[in-house]
């Protein structure tokens, strides 16, 4: 059962502010393209005040109030929040389905990770107390020197819509972990939940000013907020086009940038695993999260002696799947998140027939829906390298697939693209699978699977994926300034230069 979407404003400074210009931003269910609430809708104006709110809290009380604070007492509010998101999990994971048209269980699991996520940093921030002032090898006596991880300042956090609030988690986490004071900028698209983290660190009595979430447009708080002056660090998840102008945007005043963009990544299929494993794992890879996930392994690429059978699998395998409303118990595959992420989705398959494509399977709106923004998973073949679908980021439920000779060809055509976020092989042979892993320009590779994430390990990508890592350690450093101390021990003058005293 649907339930109600709470009414918030603004969350600036600890507190729940109306935006400047009063203007909020219509909520549309995906399942039944009925507006079901609305958020508020935050302009240049308002994030003029949540900056300079940022910035007191990082400096308040000399920072011993948050940023110069221990990771042990930092540590403390991230796991109120973990304990009051596992609390609320079942109502968060229905707001989410209902936002974004997760399906329900998708989104229960999500919730899962969100709390594990501030769990996680919260044991790296009481890391960090021991890592504080640790001592560097020099090749002399009459210097010591130290390191000193300090907060890099307040960052700004833009974030997607495809996993509202476990995005937004990401980054929010090892920032604060860090001692950063940051602002918030979910998607206008599913930003319900995000509000609802404010909500939870009011509760839990997160220091005003530390966290400030804003909802509303791109061009009319994103752009701000990427722009401003006193905004020390961006991490934006996004599109490639967005995450352009994010770093143009940075470039103006040096600022570090943390992108995580698009993806076009391919599973290779050899012919020696199960066929079966084969077609599940080909199916989550691109079908999970409703096809929007940047890492889904959308290029399929299988050896031809084996390529008949698959996709004959992958065709009833997908008739198996089911596509409902997202809080419909079993739901495998619900709504994409509006109609304009709909049309796109069709135009590319639309575009992909008129090249010569095959859509073996998929392609339309189910029949049995009457309403909401349902595709068909869509399996594409006769597929040729230089096709749109080849090429460009979908961002929806739809496969593309060709055929391979030889361990090499496959090598050629996995990295034919200008992404480099993930890459996926499915093989008995594990020599065969570390060459590829090897061979593979991506920033994560999955191993006889595909999708699998943990906090605890790095991701990101390279080429035009972005640049940048997130969760694990390597999350926390991207929010943390290395400074260098060294210190002259000897009670003898330095001598470089003739003393007066002695001529």
């Amino acid at each position: 059962m649907a339930i109600p979407i709470p009414s918030r404003q603004l969350f600036i400074d600890g507190e729940w502010r109306e935006p400047v210009k009063k203007n909020r931003i219509p909520i549309i269910n995906p399942a039944t393209e009925q507006i079901i609430g609305d958020i508020p809708a935050a302009t240049a104006e308002d994030v003029e005040i949540a900056v300079e709110a940022a910035q007191k809290a990082f400096s308040r009380n000399g920072g011993r109030d948050w940023s110069s604070a221990t990771g042990a007492y930092r540590a403390k509010y991230l796991r109120a929040i973990a304990a009051k998101i596992t609390e609320r999990k079942a109502v968060l994971a229905k707001l989410e389905a209902i936002d974004c048209g997760k399906p329900l269980e998708e989104a229960a699991w999500d919730i899962d990770d969100v709390a594990g996520c501030f769990e996680y940093n919260a044991d790296l921030a009481e890391a960090l107390d021991s890592k504080q002032n640790v001592p560097i090898s020099l090749p002399t006596e009459t210097f010591k020197s130290r390191v000193l991880r300090e907060p890099i300042g307040v960052v700004g956090l833009i974030t997607p819509w495809n996993y509202p609030m476990l995005m937004a988690t990401w980054k929010v986490a090892p920032a604060l972990a860090a001692g950063c004071t940051a602002i918030l900028k979910p998607s206008e698209l599913a930003s319900v939940t995000c509000l609802e983290l404010a909500e939870v660190c009011k509760e839990v009595g997160l220091p005003p000013g530390v966290l400030n979430i804003l909802t509303g447009l791109g061009p009319e708080a994103g752009a701000p907020l990427a722009s401003h002056p006193h905004v020390d660090k961006i991490a934006f998840t996004g599109s490639s086009a967005t995450g352009s102008k994010i770093m143009t945007a940075a470039a103006q005043v040096l600022k570090p940038v943390t992108l995580e963009l698009g993806g076009k990544s391919p599973i290779v299929v050899f012919e020696d695993f199960d066929l079966d494993k084969a077609a599940e794992w080909v199916l989550f890879g691109c079908f999970w999260t409703n096809g929007q996930i940047c890492s889904a392994t959308s290029r399929l690429l299988v050896h031809e002696s084996i390529a008949a059978e698959l996709l004959d699998r992958l065709v009833k395998w997908c008739k198996n799947i089911k596509i409902s409303d997202p809080l419909e118990e079993g739901c495998r595959l619900g709504p994409v998140v509006s109609g304009g992420q709909y049309n796109k989705i069709m135009n590319f398959i639309s575009t992909a027939k008129s090249e010569g494509a095959t859509i073996l399977s998929g392609g339309a709106h189910p029949q049995h829906l009457k309403k909401g923004f349902y595709i068909e998973p869509t399996i594409i073949t006769d597929v040729t390298t230089s096709m749109q679908i080849w090429r460009e980021e979908v961002f929806g439920p739809v496969l593309c697939v060709k055929t391979f000779s030889t361990e090499d060809e496959a090598i050629e055509l996995a990295n034919d693209t200008h992404y480099g976020l993930g890459a996926a092989v499915l093989s008995e042979d594990l020599r065969r699978c570390e060459r590829m892993t090897k061979a593979f320009q991506a920033g994560i590779v999955w191993v006889n699977c595909s999708q699998p994430c943990f906090c605890q390990a790095p991701w990101g990508g390279k080429k035009r994926s972005g640049f940048g890592r997130e969760l694990g350690e390597w999350g926390l450093d991207t929010y943390l300034h290395v400074k260098q101390v060294t210190q002259y021990v000897s009670d003898e003058p330095w001598g470089w230069y003739n003393s007066p005293s002695k001529l």
